[in-house]
């Protein structure tokens, strides 16, 4: 993410880290801290925009749903939408248990509480990471779909991915983008 948060800055956005180092794999836990960090972070009546790159996208949406009038709008790619890691290569380390009760826990949220922020979700056939149907999002209802060639691993530093971030961004309400 450091290349696009470089040129980010140099069209002018305030672009920041999450804060929290290295994304370790647990985004109920990140959602949470995230989320108190943004909130403590963000000035009274401002909103953030967030872009997160696959897992980070995860804790980008969580985070908006559940602060959703502090979150202009979401920018993922590679993410997984359904399933948790059900559908990527993760899967086996999770554990069939765990990949069931994730997938369980997300179709419950978007069906009782689904994301209401903008949401602009790139993906690519050629992921070779996370399935691409399950970067779609079928509940969200302003989510917007992009697809790009780029496999996973070069998804940070692709020119249609930045593109497209930078074109969803001008398009949220938003003073800060994180």
């Amino acid at each position: 993410m450091a290349p696009l948060r470089r040129y980010l800055a140099k069209l002018g956005y305030d672009a920041r880290h999450w804060g929290f180092g290295t994304n370790t794999g647990d985004p109920e836990r990140d959602k949470e801290l995230f989320s108190e960090k943004l909130l403590s972070h963000t000035p009274p009546g401002e909103k953030a925009a967030l872009i997160g790159w696959s897992l980070g996208g995860v804790i980008a949406r969580e985070t908006a749903r559940a602060i959703p009038d502090v979150v202009s709008g979401v920018v993922t790619y590679g993410t997984p939408v359904i399933g948790g890691p059900t559908y990527t290569p993760a899967a086996r380390a999770w554990g069939a248990a765990e990949c069931r009760r994730l997938s369980a826990k997300v179709a419950g949220l978007d069906a009782e509480n689904p994301i209401q922020v903008p949401i602009a979700a790139i993906f690519s056939r050629r992921d070779g990471m996370v399935s691409w149907p399950a970067c779609i999002d079928r509940t969200s209802p302003k989510a917007g779909h992009f697809e790009v060639k780029a496999p996973h691993l070069a998804m940070g530093v692709d020119p249609d991915v930045w593109r497209i971030v930078t074109d969803q961004l001008n398009r949220f309400p938003s003073r800060s983008t994180v």
